[in-house]
């Protein structure tokens, strides 16, 4: 960063302007970030229990549903000490890693879903050879390039905003370091600097959409030339599930994200971003659980296997209190 950066803290004031509605707001958004980590983890504990899931879709789902944890995990915390603090004070190092972690995050979600999108293809267009094109190595790769591609992207990002001068208000209209918000705040913040942010954004967000509608534009011109209507019906149903996730992160992140800025649209960007912070990462794991049968037994037997866990440890503690006060 530049010594001439003047604005050493910002305030996150998105939910100032709801003073009265802060305790509801936290309980609400508590509860959401608690069920968000609780389904996210029942899936990729599911994926890893369950043998017959140890296949590239659920791997790139596992990956995912991970991503999409540690996405909320970059902004929920934060927002929830906000809505409990009167300060909401935060510094530039803080702002800047932030916004690293969420841009990132949020680009390796997009990379995923594009690989995703890819496994669909190469399983229906290639079956008799889609364990060899889709082995667990290359995966691994797909999903260590999304990581790799997304964090470089965000990086470039950060710098080019953390590189401007702050030297006029240092009050954010967000919840968090969303980048709008917080380049409107600097006195050097040029049309060079917006193509160049609009640029990277829509390489991740244009970009790995492309592929993945060049991707079903494909799988839907094998599908429609399969002879019976249960191979048709097979074939779309193991893709309804991710098409479904990907018309609800790209519709909210598009239209944060890719749309003309002005001040007056931070108040309209900010409740756009609550639901694509908090309702996108809940609406993931319900959406494969919930139109995807072999998702549904492995949760199934996940659940079981807990609710068994619990009186076990609760019985095995009972003598271990008797005991004690026999002593």
């Amino acid at each position: 960063m530049d010594n001439h950066t003047t604005v050493s803290t910002f305030l996150l004031w998105g939910f100032s302007s709801f003073p009265d509605s802060q305790g509801l707001l936290f309980v609400m958004i508590f509860f959401s970030h608690v069920t968000i980590l609780a389904a996210n983890v029942c899936i990729m504990v599911a994926i890893k229990l369950s043998h017959n899931l140890h296949i590239p879709m659920y791997f790139f789902l596992c990956g995912l549903s991970f991503s999409e944890t540690c996405t909320t995990m970059a902004i929920i915390p934060r927002m929830l000490v906000d809505l409990l603090s009167d300060s909401k004070a935060i510094s530039l190092p803080e702002c800047a890693t932030q916004m690293f972690f969420f841009f990132g995050l949020g680009a390796n979600n997009c990379f995923i879903m594009a690989a995703m999108s890819y496994d669909r293809y190469t399983a229906i267009h290639s079956p008799l050879r889609y364990k060899v094109l889709m082995t667990h190595k290359i995966c691994f790769q797909f999903i260590m390039a999304s990581w790799m591609v997304g964090f470089l992207v965000s990086l470039c990002i950060v710098i080019t905003v953390f590189n401007l001068s702050f030297c006029d208000s240092n009050i954010i209209e967000h919840y968090f370091c969303d980048i709008s918000p917080v380049v409107c705040l600097a006195c050097d913040y040029t049309s060079h600097h917006e193509m160049a942010i609009f640029v990277l954004s829509a390489f991740v967000l244009v970009g790995s959409f492309v592929f993945i509608m060049m991707s079903y534009v494909f799988i839907v011109s094998r599908v429609v030339k399969m002879p019976s209507a249960k191979g048709k019906y097979k074939a779309f149903s193991t893709c309804s599930s991710h098409l479904t996730v990907v018309c609800i992160h790209y519709g909210f992140a598009g239209f944060v994200y890719l749309r003309p800025k002005d001040r007056d649209s931070f108040r309209e960007d900010m409740l756009m971003a609550v639901t694509y912070t908090v309702l996108t990462p809940l609406l993931n794991p319900i959406v494969y659980s919930l139109r995807n049968k072999d998702m549904q037994t492995a949760l199934r037997k996940v659940l079981g296997k807990t609710n068994r866990f619990i009186p076990q440890m609760g019985s095995r503690r009972t003598p271990d209190i008797k005991n004690h006060k026999d002593k």
